[in-house]
């Protein structure tokens, strides 16, 4: 598959989240241009602060290949990590992060700060916007969806965008 499809993946996963109520970030992480593993944001719905995209898919990949080294790997995901999420990425040792929308608020691969810029003992390659305006249209719709029914006082529900 190519990184388009990947992301694209990554996309279909992204809308899974939302369908549940949970920010609409999806991951995948591929080896050799296959997907080995796929997530998305369940932190709302499993009630825990480190059920993030690319934490799960990271986890799934680990698990799928019988080990904590994924050099070979590339992780594919619809916002730009944060830190948590880039300290896993360098822990892993992924050799490529592939993201599409920029995050302003929490954005470590140059948005808010570069993590992958310091000395640590792993530096993923970095490409960034790769769908981007799909991703970035996903995650403003379900955010002004939810600011909608907040208004309302109705509960949130998400629906996806027309494109």
């Amino acid at each position: 598959m190519d990184d388009i499809t990947l992301m694209r993946l990554a996309l279909a996963e992204a809308e899974k989240a939302a369908a549940l109520g949970e920010v609409p970030v999806g991951a995948v992480v591929a080896k050799d241009g296959e997907p080995v593993a796929v997530a998305h944001n369940t932190r709302e719905t499993g009630k825990n602060a480190t059920h993030h995209a690319e934490l799960l898919a990271i986890d799934a990949a680990c698990r799928a290949l019988g080990g904590w080294r994924l050099w070979q790997c590339e992780l594919f995901v619809t916002l730009e990590p944060c830190p948590m999420c880039a300290g896993a990425i360098v822990n892993s040792r992924i050799k490529r992060v592939v993201y599409g929308a920029r995050d302003a608020k929490a954005g470590c691969c140059g948005s808010v700060t570069d993590l992958f810029a310091l000395p640590f003992n792993h530096r993923p390659q970095v490409e960034g916007g790769l769908l981007e305006d799909e991703c970035a249209a996903l995650l403003a719709a379900f955010f002004e969806e939810l600011r909608r029914r907040r208004r309302e006082g109705s509960k949130p529900k998400w629906k996806k965008p027309q494109s």
